[in-house]
Formats: C-alpha cells, sequence, structure tokens
C-alpha cells in the first residue's frame, strides 16, 4: 500500500493472522477515509470477522500495520482503550437494554464519566438531552422514545444499537450484517440512515445483501480467503471475473 496513514481513519496495511496453521487474513491492506463509508462483501471465512476483532482488539495480528486516525497503533492497545478512543462496534445481532426504554438505553449508552465519585453525581444536562433528541432523529424512533425496547420491532432494535453507538460520539463506526432479517422498507430506510450517519464520521459496513449494498452507493471491497479480491463500485467489483468466480458465481 502507498498511501501514508497521515489522513486516514483507519490504515490496515499488510495485516496477517493465522489460527492453527489456518491463515485467516494474508496479507490484507484497506484504507477507510474520514467521513468515508466503505462496504465490504465477501464469501463466509473471507476474514471479515477477523478483520473486526483486529481493529477492535480482540485479535492481535502476526504481521503488519494498523493505525486509528492517522497515528495511534491499534495493535498495541487492549479493546476498552480502542472503545474509548472512538471505534464503536455493532455485531449481526443487536444488543439492547429490552427493559428499559428507548430513551433510557441511549442515556445508559452516552458517553460519560465512568468512575465512581463521577457516576454518583452525574446529572444529565441540556446538551445531553439535545444529542439524544437528535439521535432519535437520525435513528427513525423520536415517536417510540418512552416505549420499551422489548417492543420494537428486530429492524429498530438494530436502529437502537446504532444510536447507542452513537452516543459514545465514535469516529469509527463498524457495523455486521446490519440488514439481516428485517423487512424490505427497514432496509431501505437503514441504507439512508447510515448514509447520513457517514456525512460525520467513517463507517465500515461488512454485509452479504447485495442490494442493500447497491442502496449505500458506496465504494466497496471484496474480501476471499483473507486479502483483497476488488475494489471499487459495486458494479466494478461485480463485474470482476475473479469476483464472480470466488464469491458471486457459488
Amino acid at each position: 500500500m502507498i498511501e501514508d496513514p497521515d489522513g486516514t481513519m483507519l490504515y490496515l496495511n499488510g495485516v496477517s493472522v493465522s489460527f492453527d496453521g489456518f491463515k485467516a487474513l494474508n496479507a490484507l491492506s484497506i484504507i477507510v477515509h474520514p467521513n468515508e463509508m466503505l462496504a465490504i462483501i465477501g464469501p463466509n471465512g473471507a476474514g471479515k470477522t477477523t478483520m473486526m476483532d483486529i481493529i477492535t482488539g480482540k485479535t492481535r495480528p502476526d504481521d503488519g500495520q494498523v493505525y486509528f486516525n492517522g497515528r495511534t497503533d491499534l495493535t498495541k492497545l487492549d479493546e476498552a482503550t480502542i472503545a474509548n478512543l472512538g471505534i464503536g462496534r455493532k455485531f449481526q445481532k443487536p444488543t439492547v437494554f429490552e427493559s428499559h426504554t428507548v430513551w433510557d438505553n441511549l442515556v445508559l449508552s452516552l458517553k460519560t464519566p465512568r468512575d465512581v465519585f463521577s457516576a454518583l453525581f452525574y446529572t444529565r444536562s441540556a446538551a445531553d438531552n439535545a444529542r439524544i433528541e437528535e439521535i432519535l432523529d437520525t435513528v427513525r424512533l423520536t415517536k417510540r422514545q418512552n416505549e420499551l425496547a422489548a417492543d420494537l420491532s428486530h429492524g429498530q432494535k438494530q436502529w437502537l444499537e446504532v444510536g447507542m453507538l452513537l452516543a459514545q460520539d465514535p469516529k469509527l463506526l463498524l457495523v455486521d450484517e446490519p440488514v439481516a432479517g428485517m423487512t424490505d422498507a427497514e432496509t431501505v430506510e437503514t441504507a439512508k440512515l447510515l448514509k447520513e450517519i457517514a456525512k460525520t464520521r467513517s463507517v465500515v459496513v461488512v454485509e452479504h445483501d447485495m442490494s442493500f449494498v447497491r442502496e449505500l452507493g458506496t465504494r466497496v471491497t471484496c474480501l476471499a480467503e483473507g486479502t483483497v479480491l476488488a475494489e471499487g463500485t459495486l458494479d466494478q467489483v461485480s463485474a470482476n471475473p475473479v469476483v464472480i468466480e470466488r464469491y458471486l458465481g457459488r
């Protein structure tokens, strides 16, 4: 990879990792710029989850560089430190506090001082309330704010979890198959939602649903066997003979 990590939000260069002799990532190189969305596609076992594990500190690479926001070397940091730096990760299955209201889920997720003394004396400010209202609007849940999270549809729970991550004010959002199990209408709305979010922060979306990827209208990277097969628009990647043979043609 030629480009210098300066000015990038996420920079993976020659990243490799093996598990019991299996090479999950093989000299993987990916760049994401500030306020950019990248969609990552590829067959099962392509290394997509391992890549996100490395970015978030869950897995250490055997080789390669992983930089966040220019010059922060993520390979030397633990998961909590990386999360506090401004990297949020959303897994495929939504995890929300179902016995709490939508509003309270966002309050509990706000980026506030976490030490015991600060937590005891913390009172929510007008700015906090305004932030929650802004997030509710972004994730299409303003009208459901006083309802229990348990009463939301599957798609709305996905949106709430995205909102909970936004409450942490991340610079980079990693989103794993966000539209799995959603209705067609929810899928279209989720694409709009993520495009709005990508105006103010970087977003990496891992997805199998090609119609959803097309709705995103963003740069696409196809992985296979832990490395990049092709990169470009969805049409460019979909027309690549190697991508057709090793992924789309299956």
